[in-house]
C-alpha cells in the first residue's frame, strides 16, 4: 500500500514539475526570417552573351512575389510591347520573363528589378537585382550616374524616370515627344540614379516626371530636366550629373470658351496671359459694352457684355504675343447671374485689408448705403475703393488690435455690370492683439545678383507671403501666424516678379532656387533672428 501511494505522489509530483516548466515560456515558432531571397540560378544564365531566347527565368531559394512591378522594374533600353513578367499577384520560386517584342542586335540589355522581389511569408526585399544579357558577342560595361532635384520645390517627387538618347543621325530636341530613349532608369523612391552597361557613344541626359509610364515626354501632364551638353562615354563615366525637373510653362492656346449665363461667357487658356485679347467679331448692337476680368483661381478670363442680343452663333477673335484664333462657341439666351459678395475672410491682419469679391462686374458703390462699426458699436471712419480690372472692392480703415467689426450694406449699395443690386448683407471680422503673431528678421548673406524673391511657405511649398530684395537689408516677416515655415530664394535672373520655369526646346534651364535646409518655427510674441548663407 505504501509503495503504490509513494508512486502516485511521484506520479503527481512530475506533473506539478511538468505543469510548472510549461509556463515559463511560450512557443514563438522561433526567430523572425530576416534574410531577403537569394538568387540561385537563371535561364539562360545572367550576363550572358549571344543571347537568342524569347523567355527567361530567374530562380530564387524561396517562395517570392512582386511588389508594384510596373513601377520597380525597368527594361533598358524599353521594349514595345514591354514583356510579361510573372508573378504577378501570387507566389513563384521563380520569375518569368516573355519577351514580346523582337530583340535588337548586338545590344546589351538590362532588366532592373528594383525593390520588387521580396520573399511570400516576411516581405524581406532583395535590393537593386539586375539581370543583363547581350544579343552580340561581349557586354557593354559604362556607367552614368547622377542626382535629381526638384527646382522649385524642396523635396523632388519619387519615381522619376532618368533617360539616355543616343545621338545619332536619326535624333533631334524633338525626339523627346515622339522616341523611346535608348536607355532608361530610375530614382524610385531615391534622389539618385545609375546607369549600367552602356555602350561608348554620345548620348543626350533628360529626366521625367512620366506620369503615362510611355517614356515620352508630354508637356500638359510631366515635369522634364535635362543636362545642357552632350554626354559622350567613356570620358564622363566618372562624372556626377545633376538635373533639375520643373513643370515648362505651355505655349499659349486659347480654348472653346463656354456660355454660362446670359451675359457671361467664360475663357479658358493654356500658357501665358501675356496681352491676351477678346474681340467679338458677329454684328452686335451699337451700344455694346463688354467687361474682361480674370479667373482668381483658373486660367480662365470672364467675358461680360450687355446688352444681350440674338443671333445664330457668336464669333470671336483672341489674341495674344504671336498668337491669333478664331472661336466660335454656342450662344443661347439663359437665365441672368445675380449678384453675390464674398470676402477675404474673418481675420485681418494689421498688414492687410479687408476686400470684398463678387460673381459679376462689380459697376458702382454707393458709401452712404454702407456702415462700418467696431465691438462696442461705435462707427468707424472708411473709404472704399473699387478696382474693377480684378473686380474687388478694398475697405480701408485704421485697425485696432483685439476688435471685432461688422459691415452692414443696405439693398442696392452695390450695382454691378448687368443691373443687379446686393439685398442687405453683413460681414463680420476681427482683428487679433499684436502679440497673437510672431516675426522673423532674415539677413540674407552671399547674393550673387539682385534682385531676389524671398518666400515663406508652409511645409506643403505654397507661399504664404513673399518679399522682393534689391540690397542686403534685412527682411522683416511679420505679422505671423504661429506655425512652422519654410524659406526660399529665387534668382530672379530677368527682374520679372516671379520664377521662371525651364524651356527644353530653347535649352534654357529654371531660374536658380535655394532653400533654407531646416523648418522655422514662429510662436506667438517670437521674434526670430535668420541669417541665410545662399549656396
Amino acid at each position: 500500500m505504501n509503495k503504490r501511494l509513494n508512486w502516485l505522489l511521484a506520479l503527481v509530483s512530475l506533473f506539478i514539475l511538468i505543469l510548472g516548466c510549461a509556463k515559463k515560456g511560450t512557443i514563438n515558432g522561433g526567430e523572425k526570417d530576416e534574410t531577403p531571397p537569394v538568387f540561385v540560378k537563371a535561364f539562360p544564365p545572367n550576363f550572358s552573351t549571344n543571347f537568342k531566347d524569347s523567355e527567361i527565368r530567374i530562380y530564387f531559394d524561396e517562395y517570392i512575389k512582386l511588389k508594384d512591378a510596373q513601377k520597380q522594374i525597368i527594361v533598358s533600353p524599353p521594349m514595345d510591347p514591354k514583356p510579361t513578367i510573372s508573378p504577378l499577384g501570387g507566389a513563384s520560386k521563380f520569375v518569368k520573363i516573355k519577351f514580346l517584342d523582337t530583340l535588337l542586335q548586338n545590344t546589351t540589355y538590362s532588366i532592373n528589378f528594383g525593390e520588387s522581389i521580396e520573399d511570400n511569408n516576411e516581405g524581406n526585399t532583395l535590393p537593386f537585382f539586375r539581370y543583363v544579357f547581350s544579343t552580340g558577342d561581349f557586354l557593354d560595361s559604362l556607367s552614368v550616374k547622377g542626382t535629381i532635384k526638384d527646382a522649385i520645390k524642396k523635396d523632388v517627387e519619387s519615381n522619376v524616370t532618368v533617360a539616355l538618347y543616343e545621338i545619332d543621325s536619326t535624333y533631334t530636341d524633338s525626339s523627346v515627344y515622339k522616341t523611346v530613349p535608348r536607355y532608361v532608369t530610375n530614382t524610385l523612391d531615391s534622389v539618385s540614379f545609375n546607369f549600367f552597361n552602356l555602350k561608348e557613344g554620345k548620348f543626350k541626359l533628360i529626366a521625367l516626371k512620366d506620369n503615362a509610364g510611355n517614356y515620352l515626354y508630354e508637356p500638359k501632364q510631366d515635369k522634364i530636366g535635362f543636362y545642357e551638353e552632350t554626354i559622350s562615354l567613356p570620358e564622363d563615366t566618372a562624372k556626377v550629373f545633376n538635373i533639375s525637373v520643373f513643370k515648362e510653362v505651355l505655349d499659349f492656346k486659347a480654348l472653346l470658351p463656354k456660355q454660362i449665363s446670359k451675359n457671361e461667357f467664360v475663357f479658358p487658356y493654356e500658357g501665358e496671359l501675356d496681352s491676351m485679347k477678346i474681340k467679338m467679331l458677329s454684328e452686335a448692337p451699337d451700344s455694346l459694352q463688354t467687361r474682361i476680368i480674370p479667373d482668381r483661381e483658373k486660367d480662365s478670363l470672364h467675358y461680360w457684355f450687355k446688352p444681350f442680343f440674338e443671333v445664330d452663333s457668336l464669333v470671336f477673335e483672341v489674341t495674344n504675343t504671336n498668337y491669333k484664333d478664331t472661336l466660335i462657341p454656342r450662344f443661347k439666351d439663359q437665365y441672368k447671374d445675380s449678384l453675390q459678395l464674398s470676402s477675404s475672410g474673418t481675420s485681418l491682419k494689421p498688414d492687410k485689408n479687408f476686400m470684398l469679391f463678387a460673381n459679376t462686374p462689380m459697376e458702382s458703390i454707393n458709401q452712404e448705403l454702407i456702415s462700418l462699426t467696431d465691438k462696442d458699436t461705435i462707427d468707424i471712419p472708411f473709404s472704399i475703393g473699387l478696382d474693377k480690372a480684378l473686380n474687388e472692392a478694398k475697405l480701408i480703415f485704421e485697425k485696432a488690435e483685439n476688435n471685432t467689426y461688422t459691415l452692414e450694406m443696405l439693398p442696392e449699395a452695390i450695382t454691378d455690370f448687368v443691373g443687379n443690386a446686393n439685398d442687405s448683407l453683413s460681414f463680420t471680422f476681427r482683428t487679433k492683439k499684436i502679440t497673437d503673431y510672431g516675426t522673423i528678421f532674415l539677413t540674407l548673406e552671399n547674393v550673387d545678383q539682385y534682385p531676389v524673391l524671398v518666400q515663406l511657405t508652409n511645409e506643403k511649398g505654397d507661399v504664404v507671403v513673399e518679399k522682393t530684395a534689391v540690397d542686403p537689408k534685412t527682411l522683416v516677416f511679420n505679422y505671423l501666424d504661429p506655425a512652422k515655415f519654410l524659406i526660399r530664394v529665387i534668382f530672379d535672373n530677368n527682374a520679372n516678379g516671379k520664377w521662371d520655369p525651364g524651356n527644353f526646346l530653347k535649352g534654357l534651364q529654371p531660374e536658380r532656387v535655394s532653400h533654407f535646409p531646416e523648418a522655422i518655427e514662429v510662436r506667438a510674441n517670437w521674434e526670430i533672428k535668420q541669417t541665410f548663407i545662399l549656396e
